[in-house]
């Protein structure tokens, strides 16, 4: 992880947290985490993205020359977008990713990315309020800022605040599989997966005190029927509202249409029980809602970018 001076706690803690210790319940293999600087051990640390003094001092015990072996190397947010980052910094994400190093943006740690020029031509992940800033200094990046987080193998970007932890939890998911992913998320009372973008968060009015508009029970309701088919008119009526209600709300609350959640929380199913269970694939398609083998294989490919038998030979469990 390479803090920053001026960073924002809160972004720079998010993958000291995930990453740094295992949760009790996961005996498997786990990371190594450096936490360095330009210039260790010194560091200023701040409560937000704003021009307030700084509220943190942190200590740090590596350089950037940790940059130089890591597999991983992660930007957490930047403590100040509108100046540039050290030439010495730039040069040393610019080197780690020739080398073949995974580089990863958490909100405004995409400004050191594009400094870089790692981001040109790429579409990027990152706070919508950034944006506007963003795309006017690097028009070279397709910024979007509807999204939680981009995955480009060797790059990936996230958006803002606990998109990070979307994120983290994601690279979990890909390097050591869904159950170390769901052992972090359940530490920390977290969703393992959230599906929709930044769309359900930008700045809209909040409904009047006292009610309850969540779909959180109608969304629980739904995962415990991922096995039976479920249409847009069956879960308007379980929640009691017109499909055209449902519809605008889904959207608002999850940034996406009720058929497509369902679609993304059955892909996450077949992959836990590719990940857990040596079940047939036309069994993994039929009690993960995807139907049959052909269908598993259709939507798997297109959301996961493998085949199912393929992600099984990398993340099943012994």
């Amino acid at each position: 992880m390479l803090a920053l001076q001026g960073a924002p706690i809160f972004e720079l803690a998010i993958p000291c947290h995930i990453f740094g210790t295992p949760p009790p319940s996961y005996t498997g293999p786990w990371y190594d985490v450096r936490l360095c600087a330009e210039r260790p051990p010194a560091l200023r640390g701040s409560s937000s993205h704003t021009d307030l003094p700084a509220a943190f001092q942190m200590a740090t015990t590596h350089g950037l020359d940790a940059l130089e072996t890591a597999d991983t190397v992660i930007v957490p947010a930047s403590g100040d977008i509108r100046s540039d980052p050290s030439p010495a910094i730039v040069e040393a994400v610019r080197a780690a990713h020739a080398r073949g190093a995974r580089v990863v943006s958490l909100c405004s740690g995409a400004f050191v990315l594009a400094a870089a020029g790692l981001l040109d031509g790429r579409r990027t992940a990152l706070h919508w309020r950034h944006a506007p800033f963003f795309a006017e200094r690097f028009p070279a990046v397709q910024i979007d800022p509807a999204v939680l987080y981009i995955d480009h193998g060797d790059l990936l970007t996230g958006a803002g605040n606990t998109a990070g932890i979307d994120l983290c939890l994601h690279l979990i998911r890909q390097d050591l599989g869904s159950d170390a992913a769901n052992a972090v998320a359940r530490e920390m009372i977290v969703p393992p997966h959230r599906t929709g973008g930044q769309a359900q968060y930008v700045e809209s009015p909040l409904p009047p005190p006292g009610r309850d508009d969540g779909l959180g029970p109608l969304l629980q309701w739904a995962l415990t029927r991922l096995d039976r088919p479920l249409t847009t008119s069956e879960i308007a009526a379980q929640a009691g509202l017109t499909e055209r209600t449902l519809i605008r709300r889904f959207h608002s609350e999850t940034g996406t249409t009720p058929l497509r959640w369902l679609l993304a929380q059955r892909v996450i199913r077949a992959r836990e029980l590719l990940e857990s269970t040596d079940l047939p694939i036309d069994l993994v398609a039929e009690r993960s809602g995807l139907g049959s083998a052909p269908n598993l294989r259709a939507h798997f490919a297109r959301e996961v970018g493998v085949s199912p038998s393929e992600y099984r030979r990398t993340h099943h469990s012994a």
